[in-house]
This record gives C-alpha cells, sequence and structure tokens, in this order.
C-alpha cells in the first residue's frame, strides 16, 4: 500500500507511522519538518498545509490513501486538496469522539448528532472544527470521486503522549511517591491505548467495507478516578505502585484549580460505543498491558 501522511511525527502520528513502515507499506510523510523521522524507507516532504505553493511542490504522483493527523479548521481539507496534485482513492480524517453532542444521557454512537454549542476557547475551537471537517470530507468526497473514512478515537494514552493525562501521575509517583484522587468524585471515563488506534487506521485501509464510515476508537471499560488509581496500582512494577493517594473533595480541587484530566462529575461524563471498529478486526488492549507499556517507555525516557 502506497500512503501520504499528513503529520504523522508525534504521538498516534509516530505510531501509526511505524505501524505502516512495520507492514511494509510505501510511505511518504508531509509537515512542517520540525520532527524529522529520518528512517530509511520513508520519504519526507516539508509543507506547512497552510502554504499552498508548498503543497503544489509535491510530486504528482498516485497513492491508495492520504491519512490527515493535522486538520483542525473548516476548511483545512479543502485547501489542501485544491493545492495538492496527487491522485488518490481513499482518505482517512482523524477527529474525535468529543464532536457529538453532550449531555444526552445515553451512549454515543458514530450516527448521533454533531455538538453544535460553542464552548469556547481552544476546546471549543477544536470540536467545531472537526465536526466542520467531518462534513467537509464526506462533501469533498462525493464531488472529488474518492472514499472518506473518519476514526474518532477517544481519550487516548500510550507512550509518546503529550497531553498531561498518565504522565501526570507517573511523575507525581516518582517524584513524591503519592497521587491526588478526588475523593466524592462521581465522572467517568474511557480510554484507548494508542496502538490500538493505530491499529484501526491500518484496518481501515485495508477493509473496503470502511469506505464511508466513521469509526469510534475507544474501549469500553468505564474508569472512575478510582478505578484508575487501582489501574496504576496493577499495572506499575512492584516498588513503583508503593504510593500514596491524597484525597481531596472535588470542591477543593475546584477552589484550587487542579488541572486533573478526567471527568470530575457525572453530568459532563459521556459514554462512547467503540464496538463498530471491532467487526474489523480491532481487538482492545488491555489497559493493565497498555498501561504497563507507557509506564516503561516513560521511565527510559
Amino acid at each position: 500500500m502506497k500512503i501520504l501522511i499528513m503529520g504523522g511525527s508525534y504521538f498516534l502520528g509516530l505510531c501509526f507511522t511505524r505501524e505502516a513502515y512495520r507492514r511494509g507499506w510505501e510511505i511518504s510523510l508531509c509537515n512542517r519538518g520540525s520532527r524529522p523521522l529520518g528512517i530509511a524507507g520513508i520519504r519526507e516532504f516539508v509543507a506547512d498545509r497552510s502554504d499552498g505553493a508548498a503543497l503544489e511542490r509535491i510530486p504528482e504522483e498516485t497513492y491508495d490513501a492520504v491519512v490527515d493527523f493535522c486538520a483542525y479548521r473548516a476548511g483545512d481539507l479543502t485547501f489542501l486538496l485544491d493545492h495538492l496534485k496527487i491522485r488518490f482513492r481513499r482518505y482517512l480524517l482523524i477527529s474525535t469522539v468529543d464532536v457529538l453532542r453532550r449531555g444526552t444521557g445515553r451512549m454515543l454512537r458514530e450516527e448521533d448528532p454533531f455538538e453544535e454549542r460553542d464552548f469556547g476557547g481552544e476546546a471549543g475551537a477544536y470540536i467545531l472544527g472537526k465536526a466542520a471537517l467531518e462534513r467537509e470530507l464526506f462533501r469533498e468526497a462525493v464531488e472529488r470521486g474518492f472514499s472518506g473514512t473518519v476514526i474518532r478515537p477517544g481519550m487516548i494514552y500510550g507512550p509518546g503522549n503529550y497531553a498531561p493525562r498518565e504522565a501526570m501521575y507517573f511523575h507525581w509517583i516518582r517524584e513524591a511517591g503519592q497521587i491526588l484522587c478526588p475523593s466524592d468524585a462521581d465522572g467517568s471515563f474511557q480510554l484507548v491505548y494508542v496502538e490500538d488506534v493505530a491499529q484501526a487506521i491500518c484496518l481501515c485501509l485495508e477493509r473496503e467495507e470502511s469506505a464511508g464510515r466513521v469509526y469510534h476508537v475507544c474501549a469500553p471499560e468505564r474508569l472512575t478516578y478510582d478505578g484508575f488509581t487501582e489501574l496504576l496500582r496493577r499495572s506499575l512494577p512492584p516498588g513503583s505502585a508503593d504510593f500514596t493517594v491524597v484525597p481531596l473533595p472535588v470542591s477543593e480541587v475546584l477552589s484550587r484549580s487542579l488541572p486533573l484530566p478526567f471527568s470530575l462529575t457525572a453530568a459532563e461524563s459521556e459514554t462512547y460505543d467503540g464496538s463498530a471498529i471491532e467487526a474489523l478486526g480491532l481487538r482492545y488492549t488491555p489497559h493493565e498491558e497498555g498501561m504497563r507499556k507507557t509506564w516503561e517507555a516513560w521511565s527510559r525516557v
């Protein structure tokens, strides 16, 4: 398979790039060049996706698919297609489960309505931008004659994660031997191991039945803060897991503006159905295994 990757040099994008390389696919990677891979056999193009002239310098070739990790705003996809001279038959866009309407009180599936409210700030712009891009993808697919697929990951963890999630806890454990835990939180959340999302992308590219489809990729387990604490105890090697828990009420967490990474209340929690991608062959990594691998990679840095 011959693919062009937009982005692809950091966290999920890098994980997928390595998996595609392991499968022997022919890879070209386009990004701004701030994180060159330097992997023999992977061709790298340096271009900002907002620079039409730079995009037009990418050689006119035929690809099986484009995989886009770095489209964030309405128009990003159309601009890219207007300036790339390449030919391709599949386009896979990385989106997020957050595009769906919040507060419904039920499990959210791929066909549910988009969130249309603007919650403000970077997070609000990110949600509305990804929703707009999903619409844009399927509109352009019809007009330009290719097939589109959308991957919506849940909350991703794993080696190289730049979001302040599991690494925050790893740092507390190693430096202080303790973690903070909101004692009366009733929020819940779903995680997904980064390698599972990379595998899901590969499956969608390999299976024609994924054309025109949207897939959630998030493991079914609903964790709480207490459950996450126990997950850390089970996953970390002996000695590392001998940490103490410092309980704090949610009111104190909020008054002190402590940046805890997961939902604190049931009212702000959502549940997503991530089973459709399993029909393509994905098997979710048990969190204990994924968290252990993540700790091991983090400890080596």
